[in-house]
């Protein structure tokens, strides 16, 4: 903080502006721009293994993984996404709990489920009673990424499955007349070719994902919707050294300007990687490239 900040009350203007946006609070504002950014990291590769194993297990001629690969995709893309995330994260919470108490604390002789009361030992508690507030923060996030990648892994999953189908039955056939087994069938003709046929579902799917970033909120943990509604409440001259009026406003129009921009950098990548996917492939894309080099 700037040297002139220890008595706003004699600041105006741009000096005061420029020592309210440098509090501690906006300092956590700021970094919970990270904090969506490291879920989108963590959470698209994550959610795409999901889809790609639980497409695998839809084509699957074992009808016990073919069948839970079905369910998977039916179940979660059935359900709307908000009630998935307050239900899933605790129903996830309290099953860790739930195996933990089971190791841990194999004497316990009382009912888990007393009510609406979940009830587990001490020592099965996630995170423990007297772990420090960064863990429980830590746990938090870990929570809401499995769940998003849950989540949008049964979308990519039903967007892999269709592109694994579009991929032309004729190559398959080659290759195994080749003498390929079904497995290096799989990997070496069926997966590299299905990406490009995956990729506008998927590029949608990546946009779906950046705009549910602030179900972050609903989850308690504290992300950029968080910060912009607490910092841009009227702010009481009793309780703070910067009193302000209604500024929420403002806070979420930075908001929109950082998710507009977010995405547009997205869409420029994405078509990028959609011309390289398509070269030398047989779709529209890879055609308009070879004439447009002739």
């Amino acid at each position: 903080m700037f040297s002139y900040c220890a008595d706003p009350d004699t600041l105006s203007g741009l000096k005061w502006l420029s020592c309210y946006l440098t509090t501690g609070k906006h300092l956590s504002f700021y970094i919970s721009f990270g904090v969506v950014l490291l879920l989108l990291a963590i959470t698209a590769p994550a959610a795409l293994l999901f889809g790609f194993g639980g497409a695998a297990a839809a084509r699957s001629r074992i009808w016990p993984v073919n069948w839970l690969g079905r369910i998977y995709i039916a179940i979660v893309r059935g359900v709307p996404d908000i009630a998935f995330f307050l239900f899933f994260v605790i129903a996830l919470d309290q099953g860790f709990e739930w195996m933990r108490h089971q190791v841990l604390c194999p004497d316990w002789d009382q009912p888990i489920r007393q009510g609406n009361d979940f009830i587990v030992c001490a020592q099965a508690k996630l995170p423990l009673g007297n772990a420090p507030q960064w863990i429980h923060e830590v746990y938090g996030f870990f929570l809401a990424v499995l769940t998003f990648a849950i989540v949008f892994g049964a979308f990519a999953a039903n967007v892999l499955f269709g592109a694994m189908r579009a991929v032309p039955h004729a190559q398959l056939e080659t290759a195994e007349a080749y003498g390929m087994t079904r497995r290096q069938t799989f990997w070496r003709i069926l997966v590299p070719q299905m990406w490009v046929y995956a990729l506008p579902g998927l590029s949608n799917l990546w946009m779906v994902l950046i705009k549910a970033t602030p179900l972050l909120f609903l989850l308690g943990v504290e992300d950029i919707v968080y910060w912009a509604r607490e910092l841009g409440g009227t702010a009481n001259p009793r309780f703070t050294q910067y009193p302000h009026g209604d500024w929420r406003m403002w806070y979420f129009l930075a908001l929109l300007v950082f998710y507009l921009g977010f995405t547009r950098v997205s869409e420029l990548v994405l078509d990028r990687l959609m011309r390289k996917l398509s070269h030398g492939q047989a779709t529209t894309g890879g055609e308009a490239q070879r004439k447009a080099a002739a």
